[in-house]
């Protein structure tokens, strides 16, 4: 059965449209053929997490992002988590927000002992993790505060000393309490500068960390993208390696064999048509026979009595016929045989 090709081009688009729909719904963070095992969490504040990013449990993705959605008061938010399996997942269990090596924000399922687990739709609880700056901001504030202390206890050994040293010795040990003073400023100054830069809302360092986030987190998101695109080249080059070239081109070669084997035939003086296109006979008896019936039109026309005779008491013609063409026939001249 001869199939039209309006349906082909019906089953194609309802194919296309099938695949595009299954795209999206995959690029958005859902399971496509498997029912999903949901669980949710709540969060103060999400860093960065997006749909479709993904869920780990010691490492190993289990899950995506399936929404992230403010409560009522605009406070917390909800995650919703897609799990691909039924995991056995304790519900003494926490969630975490972390971030990658290369910038991604996940978030983590940390497990704890217990003999319940969770059910689909359960709300799991959650922790949060200070990140890379808070890290560095808490390690170097006692730092600070313990050089403030080291100066203040110096400043008291220096004031009795001063109550022991001569004037000179004062005056040296006043200018070193000078100098370390400005060093003690610059040093707070620097300190100022450096939480200003690292300031997870407004530094410098974190406006760059963010977009690079962003340009990581994008990057994620058009993974599968990529990877169809490079798919349906692989299928594009696949199909042009399985077509049979050297059946085409072989029929092709002996289709032209006998178009010039057709050609040579009518060159050479065999068959009809060679003799039609290369015999002169035909020619010349034809030439010869347009002669012939220009003298007989000729002799009829000057001589119509010999051939019709209606007249009763008419006289009878005993000329003679013509034996050559009148001069009339000059654009079809008699050649003589």
């Amino acid at each position: 059965m001869k199939i039209s090709n309006e349906t082909k081009v019906g089953t194609l688009t309802v194919i296309a449209i099938t695949l595009l729909v299954l795209g999206f719904n995959f690029l958005k963070g859902k399971s496509i053929g498997s029912k999903d095992f949901k669980l949710y969490a709540v969060f103060d504040n999400i860093k960065g997490l997006a749909n479709s990013n993904p869920v780990e449990i010691n490492g190993k993705q289990v899950g995506t992002i399936a929404s992230t959605e403010f409560t009522p008061d605009m406070r917390l938010i909800k995650v919703g988590i897609n799990l691909t399996h039924s995991y056995d997942v304790p519900d003494s269990s926490i969630a975490i927000i972390s971030k990658d090596l290369l910038g991604t924000t996940i978030l983590e399922i940390k497990l704890r002992g217990s003999n319940h687990y969770f059910v689909n739709g359960d709300t799991i609880s959650t922790r949060a993790i200070p990140g890379l700056l808070d890290d560095a901001m808490d390690k170097l504030d006692p730092v600070l505060y313990e050089v403030k202390n080291a100066v203040k206890a110096l400043d008291s050994v220096l004031i009795t000393v001063n109550n022991v040293v001569n004037p000179a010795a004062k005056n040296n040990i006043r200018n070193i309490l000078d100098n370390l003073t400005v060093t003690t400023a610059k040093l707070s100054a620097s300190s100022a500068s450096l939480e200003i830069l690292m300031n997870t809302q407004t530094g410098a360092l974190a406006k760059t960390l963010d977009h690079i986030n962003a340009f990581t987190g994008n990057l994620a998101q058009n993974n599968q993208k990529v990877t169809n695109v490079l798919e349906n080249l692989d299928k594009t080059t696949a199909k042009f390696s399985n077509l049979d070239l050297d059946k085409t081109m072989n029929l092709l070669n002996s289709t032209l064999a006998d178009v010039k084997t057709s050609m040579g035939k009518l060159s050479s003086n065999n068959g009809t048509l060679g003799l039609l296109i290369n015999d002169t006979r035909l020619y010349n008896n034809l030439a010869a026979t347009s002669n012939k019936l220009n003298l007989l039109l000729d002799d009829l026309r000057t001589n119509p009595k010999r051939y019709v005779n209606v007249s009763v008491f008419g006289r009878k013609d005993k000329s003679g016929p013509l034996l050559i063409p009148l001069p009339d026939t000059v654009n079809a001249p008699y050649k003589k045989p």
